[in-house]
């Protein structure tokens, strides 16, 4: 059996646990000093009159208090505490919401769609951060050669090839090389930095806040284009909540505030000096830091830093497939766990291949980091701002917050939240519309699934026979029975399960133990081995058992069998049959396109028997057809 997880597991040590973080939870953000100043300064110098030295400190200001205000004391401080038993990311505040408000509330659908967007958005940034990643990386060459310009395409299409190629292996094997690697990413970021800044200490003005604020009021002509290049600089933030229980929320926040929030001011201001001592860096200030003969060693470690970073959101969006599917908001997909020490380490081969070619399009049809900063900010602010509402509900309401205090502290972060994503919508046509795009497909398909997979369990419901009143036509014409134990998958705990129903008119017989299952799958991330099973006897030898499972947990029958076997039947695994239903969905008449879509998927999506993984050799799929 699937224990909860970290049950009966010996802690960690804390240094561990964030040396562990810096490999998996910091890769995005840690690896934005490769573009994020450059971009937002080339955004600004023009409007800045032609001098760099007023646009390097209003942007390094604005960059110092984005990182202060957004990460460090939004994320880091305020909404890590919105956790779901250890687990964050916006499905699970969205399970959070859920059980507050409770089934029949009309709020449900409203925190239903902003889970799905929030997610949606999400995937949208999987397929950019590789993309900018590495080609921000691989553009490291220019400096170093710049006759393989013309190449960097091809190389940066080689190296992604590469990692969603060994993503099938999992992380678990390399995981333990990542934390390291970012480690020494983050020692040379700051090193880097502080070299510079010895050199020229009156960039440390940025650190005023007014500096970044009086740059805005005296380019306000340029203001949203400012603000939308700046939110590069945090892009990756989400991570740290979303991956919260992967480490727990300490070995996070402190590896934040005592590594990577220090590194990388130091660096930013770093490039800032150097911008302000030679405008001619602009080309590749990240770059340009390092002396002559450190650039080959800079540039690889730019390239395993990438790699890390793209590999963490690519696991995090087959992490977060998984949730959907055991949410109820997406088909099923095969899921494979990599890892048996961590239970968040999942392969879903489906997602892997539409990230690739996603990925591979952008890096073919955008050809720069630059160019892709457009299309880059819209997703992540966008999951921010979801981030921000539902937190301010767990926090104020579930959790009691104090409404007078903390309600004008949302909704300053959120005024923030808006203001980057707005700033962001202007870059629609440059690229923007990428993510939305993507959103929206994304977010259609969900709610296809959602309102489709309802209409069929009503279905269901609705012409089925209702379990009491079989039961005692059992005891009036009694069923020829055979030897054996008759597994059957049913929807509601009172009805008869259609497979059943068919198999009885056919073969005219019911085995002599009858068990109706159920899965449920649960809002919180993990079910305890006390709570994963519970079995209620009914007559004729037919029992109800309900399995439970977390929504980070992945099904697995056999193991549930076992359990039972020991706890209360005396069966033997070999005499088991699965009887599985197979319906044929088609859509009534003057029915909505989005059921259309339900069908189409519902046709497409993994069987029950691998899914649950069913032995094949003991399973039998039944068929049906049902109208919605």
């Amino acid at each position: 059996m699937t224990a909860q997880r970290d049950e009966g597991q010996a802690p960690k040590p804390m240094g561990l646990l964030m040396v562990g973080a810096l490999g998996v939870v910091f890769g995005d953000i840690g690896t934005s000093p490769l573009y994020a100043l450059k971009v937002a300064v080339e955004a600004s110098a023009t409007a800045a009159g032609g001098s760099l030295a007023p646009a390097v400190t209003g942007i390094l200001s604005l960059i110092t208090w984005a990182l202060l205000i957004v990460v460090a004391f939004k994320y880091v401080l305020i909404i890590m505490r919105a956790d779901n038993y250890g687990e964050g990311g916006v499905f699970a505040l969205t399970a959070l919401v859920l059980r507050k408000l409770g089934k029949p509330h009309r709020g449900r659908w409203a925190a239903t769609i902003a889970g799905t967007v929030g997610a949606a958005l999400f995937f949208g940034d999987s397929l950019i951060t590789p993309a900018i990643s590495v080609l921000s990386a691989v553009e490291g060459l220019n400096v170093i050669a710049p006759d393989l310009k013309p190449y960097i395409v091809y190389i940066a299409i080689v190296l992604i090839t590469a990692l969603f190629a060994v993503e099938r292996f999992g992380t678990a094997r390399v995981g333990a090389f990542f934390g390291p690697v970012m480690l020494v990413w983050f020692a040379i970021l700051g090193l880097l930095g502080a070299v510079e800044i010895l050199r020229n200490p009156q960039v440390l003005a940025a650190l005023n806040p007014l500096a970044g604020a009086n740059f805005l009021w005296t380019h306000s002509g340029v203001a949203v284009a400012i603000i939308g290049a700046v939110v590069l600089a945090v892009t990756g933030g989400e991570a740290l909540y979303a991956d919260m229980g992967h480490f727990g929320r300490q070995p996070i926040q402190r590896a934040w505030l005592f590594i990577v929030l220090p590194c990388l001011l130091l660096n930013y201001f770093g490039q800032g000096a150097l911008l302000i001592r030679d405008p001619a860096a602009l080309d590749n200030p990240f770059y340009r830091l390092a002396p002559e003969w450190a650039l080959i060693p800079l540039l690889l470690l730019a390239f395993l830093a990438t790699i890390i970073a793209s590999q963490a959101v690519i696991s995090g969006a087959f992490s977060l497939a998984n949730q959907a599917v055991q949410l109820g908001y997406i088909p099923r997909l095969r899921v494979r766990h990599t890892s048996a020490d961590e239970i968040g380490q999942v392969y879903v081969s489906k997602i892997n291949i539409l990230l690739y070619v996603g990925v591979v399009c952008l890096v073919l049809g955008f050809g720069s980091s630059e160019k892709l900063a457009s299309a880059y900010g819209i997703s992540v602010t966008g999951a921010m701002a979801i981030d921000t509402v539902l937190a301010a509900y767990v926090m104020i309401v579930i959790r009691g917050w104090n409404k007078s205090l903390f309600a004008p502290i949302f909704a300053f972060l959120l005024l923030i939240d808006l203001a980057f994503f707005t700033a962001n919508l202007s870059k629609f046509f440059e690229g923007g519309w990428l993510p939305i795009g993507v959103a929206v497909v994304t977010v259609a398909v969900m709610l296809a699934w959602i309102t489709g997979r309802d209409r069929l369990l009503a279905a269901r419901w609705d012409g089925a026979v209702r379990l009491e009143g079989f039961l005692q036509s059992l005891a009036e014409y009694p069923i020829h029975r055979v030897e054996g134990t008759g597994i059957f998958m049913v929807p509601h705990d009172n009805i008869v399960p259609m497979a059943l129903l068919h198999n009885l008119k056919h073969n005219k017989v019911l085995h002599d133990r009858v068990i109706l299952l159920r899965v449920e799958v649960l809002d919180t991330p993990f079910v305890s081995d006390v709570e994963r099973v519970d079995i209620r006897h009914l007559e004729h030898n037919f029992h109800s058992v309900v399995v439970r499972y977390g929504f980070m947990e992945e099904p697995n029958l056999p193991r549930v069998l076992a359990f039972m076997r020991v706890r209360e039947f005396h069966f033997s695994l070999m005499e088991i049959s699965f009887f599985i239903g197979k319906e044929k969905v088609v859509v009534k008449a003057g029915s909505s396109q989005f059921l259309g879509l339900f069908v189409l998927m519902h046709r497409m999506m993994l069987g029950a028997t691998d899914y649950f993984k069913i032995p094949p050799s003991h399973a039998i799929e039944i068929g049906g057809h049902i109208a919605i």
